[in-house]
């Protein structure tokens, strides 16, 4: 045969009949939820609403901690590493603090899941509050679940240039106001906005603000159920929060099936008889979704818990004179005794995992509260000279420099005496002054970080061995807070 012959590849006879398997990947199918009314949707518009009101007005609040100290109530200032929560003042020392926030509040969302499925995601989460935002404006501009269908299938005219060019404006000006909003967190809220109103603003602030602007207008304009299916973890990880006790929405199929549409010639009766049930296929439980689910297949990841079916499926219950929740927030183990037939048990509020995630915020809620109590407005920090590791005097002594930072996070000036423990013999001194004593006497301004450098002697006979433990004690005057103590060492020869 020749080289440069084709090469014939022959499929088997059986899998001329084997059809190509399905793809993995599917286009974006856009998701125009509808409008719907009932106890839900007012639970989460007054919640969004709520939400959306404090974190617009917590960085104009004011709050008088004293002279040359912000008065922003809610202040994250990162260029002077501190956080100021009303009365509650954090440095770069109490980092532990918020690793406690972060467990209470993850603590807090495994228990709020077994108990009520994801009503975080439903109802509080900041994706779907903006989302519910941006809906709404949408929704007065183009209308309705089937307007924007029929415009967006539309050809481009005038009018219809004209409704998404106000929508867009709308949705850019909501995520504007958060990108300022956001950032006004972490600056003096009034300054950032006259900055910004006189185009004074420096690059970073204006920069930070467009950058949360625009991550608000692509995840709750385009995004929005996007983040949830493919960015958010939480759908994955609560299935292991959730049991057969917890309250998810659930369609009662032992009632609704089987499926069929209601005809004005036919009676409820006629329909038992033919098997139907109380579901009429209306498809009003998906059109309202803001995920576009549909709940009748079940328990799903992609599920938020926000309870708009419950309020559809009851309001066309109401106009067909049936009775109401068709899908209800319910338990898997009541649903399963009522598709049986029996009564169902009595809910169970306190389980064994209801209990473990209560004891758990208890204990660390009890544990953050005493050390707040507990929290020092002193505090001193050691850094040994490694170059010399230590110097040997005429006299024979031992000599080791340090370098001591005292912070003093009250609002008041104070004054504080310097000590070492575990060096008996020792003799203090500050660079720079030759007077030697056993305790130095230095001074911290208020809110702030003094650096000071001290030399510290000792015999060599009283040395113990070449690494000795040593105490840096820092004491303030008048009994102005607990003492402050950092671990270091004396070496020698």
């Amino acid at each position: 045969m020749p080289s440069d012959a084709p090469i014939i590849t022959r499929r088997p006879d059986h899998a001329a009949d084997t059809p190509d398997p399905p793809s993995a990947y599917a286009s974006h199918r856009k998701i125009h939820p509808k409008a719907v009314r009932g106890r839900y949707r007012r639970l989460k518009t007054w919640l969004g609403v709520v939400l959306l009101a404090l974190f617009a007005i917590l960085p104009w609040l004011r709050w008088d901690r004293g002279p040359g100290l912000p008065d922003q109530a809610v202040l994250f200032d990162l260029g002077s590493q501190r956080f100021y929560i009303f009365a509650l003042q954090l440095w770069p020392q109490h980092v532990y603090y918020i690793t406690g926030v972060m467990i209470i509040a993850s603590i807090g969302l495994f228990l709020a899941t077994a108990l009520g499925g994801r009503v975080w995601c439903g109802f509080t989460c900041p994706q779907t509050v903006w989302t519910d935002l941006f809906v709404w404006v949408e929704r007065r501009v183009e209308g309705d679940r089937g307007d924007r269908i029929r415009l967006d299938k539309h050809p481009w005219t005038a009018g219809w240039l004209a409704k998404k060019t106000v929508k867009h404006a709308g949705w850019l000006a909501i995520s504007l106001v958060t990108g300022f909003i956001g950032i006004a967190y972490l600056t003096d809220a009034p300054s950032l906005a006259t900055d910004l109103l006189r185009f004074d603003a420096s690059a970073l602030a204006a920069g930070s603000v467009l950058f949360i602007a625009a991550c608000t207008y692509a995840m709750a304009g385009f995004m929005r159920e996007q983040m949830c299916f493919y960015v958010c973890p939480w759908p994955r990880i609560q299935a292991a929060m959730l049991d057969e006790e917890s309250q998810v929405v659930t369609y009662q199929d032992w009632r609704g099936e089987g499926r069929a549409p209601l005809r004005k010639s036919e009676g409820w009766d006629t329909r038992t008889h033919k098997g139907f049930g109380d579901c009429i296929d209306c498809g009003q439980c998906v059109h309202v979704c803001p995920t576009g689910i549909d709940i009748r297949d079940g328990i799903q990841m992609e599920c938020i818990g926000c309870g708009l079916c419950v309020d559809a499926c009851n309001d066309v219950m109401a106009r067909i004179g049936r009775p109401g929740d068709l899908i209800r927030f319910d338990t898997l183990t009541a649903q399963a005794a009522k598709a049986s037939g029996t009564p169902p048990a009595r809910y169970r509020l306190i389980r064994p995992r209801t209990i473990v995630y209560g004891l758990m915020l208890v204990v660390v809620g009890g544990v953050m509260a005493i050390a707040l109590a507990m929290k020092s407005s002193n505090d001193v920090s050691v850094l040994r000279d490694r170059a010399p590791l230590f110097v040997t005097l005429t006299d024979g002594r031992i000599q080791n420099a340090y370098t001591i930072k005292i912070a003093n996070m009250s609002l008041t000036d104070r004054h504080y005496r310097l000590s070492l423990s575990g060096l008996p013999q020792a003799s203090l001194s500050l660079s720079g002054d030759g007077t030697e004593t056993g305790e130095l006497s230095l001074s911290a301004r208020a809110n702030a970080v003094e650096t000071y450098r001290i030399q510290v002697r000792v015999p060599h006979s009283a040395l113990p061995a070449p690494s000795t433990p040593v105490t840096v004690v820092l004491t303030p005057d008048s009994g102005a807070g607990q003492p402050a103590r950092h671990d270091s060492v004396f070496l020698s020869p």
